[in-house]
């Protein structure tokens, strides 16, 4: 198992760890702040320090899967190509500074946190999301026409209301009892542990803006996201309105 360091804090962006595998499809850790992809948000990228001051640069992370597809709790580093030669000094046991590239990863907590903020907007179920370091992409489950100025309106409003984002849990239990709480129809939260980690976005005390399971990594206040408008709304099917956001200027 990796322990992931980025669940309970995502400005983290260095740590020391373990290397247990350093086999395909990518380098294992004991512990790092390294984002794999899941639920629509792109892997982290950044460098493997070594200890003889050798640098790899990894160019994505990912979860490790079995034969059947299934996670098996360990989280992989890819390394890009032509680095074959760090590469072969490093052995499982070395100990290593793992280093995200924090700019990339501001950009990706910014744009996810944004997508939380038009889950609100638009008020429908998901039906897919994808989040990259440029841009956002969510397809909502619906029919009605969408307006872009004025769902771009209701983000720098939200925006500009500086509210606070935090990381919580809910009971499988309590959630089972309000499944409106799940936006995503495409992917269910993990059950199985007892709790699931949840992102929500409001002032304390007074009812959430949302409130929704979610893994990924978030700003902590909605003032961090910035500049953020919708650059395009389409119909991709009779059922689907796709919604993109990007970073204005």
């Amino acid at each position: 198992m990796t322990e992931e360091l980025f669940r309970r804090d995502a400005t983290l962006v260095a740590c020391t760890a373990r290397v247990q595998a350093v086999d395909a499809p990518g380098i294992v850790l004991d512990r790092t702040v390294f984002y794999p992809l899941g639920g629509g948000q792109a892997g982290d990228a950044g460098w493997l320090e070594l200890a003889d001051g050798g640098c790899i640069a990894m160019i994505d992370t990912r979860k490790e899967k079995d034969a059947a597809g299934q996670a098996t709790g360990r989280i992989c580093h890819l390394p890009a190509a032509g680095q074959e030669a760090v590469l072969a000094r490093l052995r499982p046991g070395d100990v290593v500074t793992a280093r995200i590239d924090g700019a990339r990863r501001q950009r990706l907590m910014r744009l996810h946190t944004a997508s939380h903020l038009m889950c609100h907007l638009v008020g429908r179920p998901v039906d897919g999301c994808s989040i990259t370091p440029e841009r956002c992409r969510i397809d909502f489950h619906m029919t009605e026409p969408l307006e872009r100025d004025a769902l771009s309106a209701g983000l720098a409003r939200l925006v500009a209301a500086a509210l606070p984002v935090a990381v919580g849990s809910i009971a499988d239990a309590e959630l089972d009892a309000h499944p409106e709480l799940v936006k995503s129809m495409s992917v269910q939260p993990p059950r199985g542990s007892g709790t699931v980690r949840t992102i929500r976005i409001g002032a304390p005390g007074v009812e959430a803006i949302d409130l929704q399971p979610c893994g990924g990594t978030h700003v902590a206040n909605t003032a961090e996201i910035g500049a953020v408008v919708v650059t395009r709304i389409e119909k991709k099917s009779a059922r689907t309105r796709r919604v993109v956001l990007e970073f204005a200027g």
